[in-house]
């Protein structure tokens, strides 16, 4: 399983560094634009770990779902962004879905897994439109958006193994 992930690490490397053959120092376009956007913007970053972080509390069927679920409607509302289709409200959505992860993670709130994966979609939505906005006026859509999906299923993982700790400390105490 180990090697499986290294090699298709390695393999996909190339494409997150195609755009850094750029002969002036500066250019930050194609996937490594994305993979820092969600990075870069704490907004961002709170939210996507909060997303590993609530699935692995709910656990089951909602530690695949929710993060599928995200990343999924994301990408297509990356699309849109890109594709320059309006979407009101973006900051407020972004700012809301903080607060409210972060309120479900503290007071353990249990749904379904579907409910679950509803709920985070559709604050994907506001963040994948704000990525897809964002994308540098020369950058590439496809490596681009490649880069902060990929950015994004990393920060899931990681707050799923928070929430898994977090889990473990909870039934050792």
């Amino acid at each position: 399983m180990h090697t499986k992930f290294i090699r298709w690490c390695i393999t996909l490397m190339p494409i997150a560094y195609c755009s850094m053959a750029y002969a002036h120092p500066g250019h930050t376009n194609g996937a490594m634009a994305g993979m820092l956007h969600p990075l870069l913007g704490l907004d961002h970053l709170l939210a996507m770990l909060a997303v590993g972080v609530w699935a692995a509390q709910l656990g089951g069927r909602a530690k695949w779902l929710l993060p599928t679920s995200f990343v999924t409607l994301m990408a297509l509302a990356g699309g849109m962004g890109m594709a320059g289709i309006a979407l009101p409200m973006v900051e407020s959505g972004i700012a809301t879905s903080v607060l409210l992860l972060g309120l479900l993670i503290a007071f353990s709130v249990k749904v379904t897994p579907t409910l679950g994966a509803g709920i985070v979609g559709l604050f994907a939505v506001f963040h994948g439109y704000a990525h897809g906005v964002e994308m540098p006026l020369l950058g590439s859509p496809w490596q681009y958006g490649f880069g902060f999906v990929v950015s994004t299923i990393v920060l899931h993982g990681l707050g799923l193994l928070l929430g898994e700790r977090l889990n473990n400390l909870r039934v050792a105490s």
